[in-house]
């Protein structure tokens, strides 16, 4: 069988395994250049229920577009196993787009006793990043950015445990194999912690006393400050050289959101969704953000953390922080170290920085929602992290493949 669509980094190949292990198959499975390839012998009755489960069922991170099946000679395989990758192809498998942390990934990392408790980059088959660590197909660790993050013994155990939701988990890692983070100032020299756990908890102890840090996050570095701190906003404006353009806020959870904005419940399920961009949303009256945030606008840009880095660091900071693009206005968003440190060293006066590289810049998505026909629609401002770069189906039948760009492209 030939499976393509959004198949690899999604947790389909463990899916596969487990669907034909309930069913007694034998055979294999493996990624290729072109997507997923996959056997399976047994009786007729439980091959006819795996080709009919095998699309229904697919992880919630998967999309399959396509299942070509043909019959061939048994091979007398003995069991079910995952097989090494293929390339050599001319690739056509789908990338993911990098996925919000999930609620059990979540609860380990503000569980204390966890051995990933406030690990920054703890992710599972269901989250974590995808597209901005793909260095080449097929996706496999060996092909990411964590290529250079060996795995322990125990991440390995999870990778091999076909009952572990991190089986076959690329970005698999924790803080004895893992990428780890550091705070820097200006000219690249480390920051005491002066009594904070970690980096990330001294990096809101600075943001709480009004310092812009620079933050590395998933597809690129943000700007931050107090959201309610006048004068951290205002400096931090006239440094980036931005005179009115509004600024994104990051807020902890729906409930501090709606402190802020007025959001209705698709509002919400956009905030809340995998995807997790920026919405454009009716500021409150009296909303505690400063001025500067968004001056003569009566909605502000909002977003909820989407990394396990930008939930520790919301949550040691206690209140909204203003999450901006990493760069002078009007330039690229930067998003390798040595770039940062050069470009926004007038800017930030300390960087909250980690050592996964970033292979693929990716800025915010922007969206917000309109009434049409008497019905609350999503409308896409900018369509990036979280989304990209699956493809858009057509309303229509197109006579050859396209691709669209933005204008600057």
């Amino acid at each position: 069988m030939r499976v393509t669509g959004t198949v690899q980094g999604v947790g389909f190949r463990p899916y596969v395994y487990n669907l034909a292990a309930s069913l007694h198959l034998r055979g294999y499975v493996r990624n290729d250049a072109c997507g997923v390839l996959l056997e399976v012998e047994g009786d007729p009755i439980p091959v006819e229920k795996f080709l009919n489960r095998l699309p229904a069922e697919a992880p919630p991170l998967a999309s399959v577009e396509r299942l070509v099946a043909e019959e061939l000679p048994p091979t007398g395989a003995q069991a079910f196993a995952i097989l090494r990758s293929e390339g050599g192809e001319q690739p056509s498998a789908l990338i993911p787009a990098d996925t919000a942390t999930c609620p059990e990934c979540l609860a380990e990392l503000f569980e204390p006793g966890n051995r990933r408790y406030r690990y920054p980059f703890i992710n599972c088959t269901n989250c974590g990043p995808r597209f901005t660590i793909v260095c080449g197909f097929p996706y496999d660790r060996p092909l990411t950015t964590m290529a250079g993050f060996p795995l322990c013994e125990l991440c390995r155990a999870e990778y091999n445990d076909p009952t572990d939701r991190r089986f076959h988990a690329q970005p698999n890692a924790c803080p004895i194999c893992g990428p780890s983070v550091r705070l820097l100032d200006p000219a690249g020299a480390p920051v005491p912690l002066s009594g904070a756990r970690d980096p990330v908890e001294a990096a809101a102890a600075a943001l709480r006393v009004g310092m812009i840090v620079a933050v590395k996050g998933l597809g690129g570095f943000h700007l931050a400050c107090r959201a309610d701190d006048e004068s951290a906003v205002a400096r931090l404006r006239r440094r980036k050289r931005r005179e009115a353009k509004p600024f994104a806020l990051m807020f902890r959870d729906l409930a501090a959101g709606r402190r802020l904005v007025c959001l209705d419940g698709e509002e919400e399920r956009i905030l809340a969704g995998r995807e997790r961009p920026i919405l454009l949303a009716r500021r409150r009256p009296n909303a505690p953000v400063a001025h500067e945030v968004a001056p003569g606008h009566r909605d502000l840009g909002v977003m909820l953390p989407y990394t396990p880095l930008h939930h520790l660091l919301l949550a040691d900071a206690c209140t909204a922080l203003v999450m901006t693009s990493g760069n002078v206005s009007d330039d690229p968003i930067c998003y390798r170290d040595d770039e940062a440190l050069e470009r926004l060293a007038g800017i930030a006066d300390l960087f909250l920085l980690h050592d996964r590289p970033i292979e693929t810049r990716t800025d915010d998505s922007v969206m917000r929602v309109v009434t049409l026909g008497g019905q609350r629609r999503p409308l896409m401002l900018r369509r990036s992290r979280g989304f990209v770069p699956g493809p858009l189906a057509l309303p229509v039948a197109a006579d050859r493949p396209l691709l669209a760009c933005g204008a600057q492209l």
